[in-house]
C-alpha cells in the first residue's frame, strides 16, 4: 500500500514522500496516528498544494533540531558514582541515567535517542550521541567521577 508521509519517520522517510508500506502497517498505526495518509489520486493531488506547507515545516523541524543539538552540545553533564580503587564503577552509567540527568536540566530526550558505545564502567571522560533527528544528532560530553 502507497502512502503519503506527514511527518518525518527515522526509518521510513521525509515529510511528502510516497513510500510503499504493508496495508497493515498503514491502516493500524501510520493513518491513525496522523503520520500519513493514502496516496489515492485525491490526496495525491491535495498533497501537491500542501507540499510547499511541508517544506516549510521540514526546515523549521530542522532548524528546532540543530538549535537543540547545538544547546546539547554546549552543555556538560557530571556523574558521581561509588567506585573502586581502580576507579571502576560499582555499576555502570546507562543511557536511562543521562535521559533522567537531560531531563533535570530541562531536556526531554527519550532514552532510546541517547547511543553509548557501551555502557559507562569507569571514572573518566566519555562521550554519547544524541539522535535528535535521522540527519541531526548531537555529542553530549560526560564526566563521571567518584562519589
Amino acid at each position: 500500500m502507497k502512502v503519503i508521509l506527514k511527518e518525518n519517520l527515522e526509518n521510513l522517510g521525509h515529510i511528502g514522500e510516497v513510500v510503499k508500506v504493508a496495508p497493515g502497517y498503514a491502516r493500524n498505526f501510520l493513518i491513525p496516528k496522523g503520520l500519513a495518509i493514502e496516496a489515492n489520486e485525491r490526496n495525491t493531488k491535495a498533497m501537491e498544494h500542501a507540499r510547499r506547507h511541508l517544506e516549510y515545516k521540514r526546515s523549521k523541524t530542522l532548524e528546532l533540531a540543530k538549535q537543540l543539538a547545538a544547546r546539547i552540545e554546549a552543555l556538560a553533564l557530571s556523574v558521581a558514582h561509588q567506585a573502586g580503587e581502580e576507579g571502576k564503577l560499582f555499576g555502570a552509567v546507562t543511557n536511562m541515567e543521562l535521559a533522567e540527568l537531560l531531563k533535570a536540566k530541562g531536556f526531554d530526550i527519550d532514552r532510546k535517542k541517547i547511543v553509548l558505545a557501551e555502557p559507562i564502567k569507569h571514572v573518566g571522560e566519555f562521550t554519547a550521541i544524541v539522535k535528535i533527528q535521522s540527519d541531526v544528532s548531537a555529542t553530549l560530553k560526560v564526566t563521571v567521577t567518584a562519589a
